[in-house]
């Protein structure tokens, strides 16, 4: 888990390198979920998720980063999956970028 976070977290501040400082913000949350789960969100002010081919975003070696590998989001899914959870990605209001996943928590 230490891996998906620091990953999402990496691209959040990533995604905000052309947004003025004073407009940065990089929130990261985490509550139990309506299905007794646990909950984990990296919200950003970045450039967002339009325009983006949103069916691509989560395939290997698909990036949109000029230097990037495309492999980050790809092994972080991977990662939430092979845990029994869910990774996804959804605009923020009124700018930015939500990525979110859901884990089992024991006792469910």
């Amino acid at each position: 888990m230490q891996q998906v976070i620091l990953n999402l977290i990496m691209n959040a501040i990533e995604a905000m390198r052309g947004i003025d400082q004073t407009q940065r913000k990089v929130l990261v949350v985490s509550r139990k979920d309506e299905s007794k789960g646990a909950l984990v969100e990296v919200q950003d002010s970045g450039a967002g998720l339009e325009g983006l081919a949103f069916d691509r975003l989560f395939d290997a070696f698909y990036t949109t980063k000029p230097d990037g590998m495309g492999i980050g989001l790809a092994v972080s899914r991977t990662i939430i999956e092979s845990h029994g959870g869910q990774l996804r990605a959804l605009p923020n209001v009124p700018q930015g970028a939500v990525f979110q996943f859901q884990l089992p928590t024991s006792g469910n």
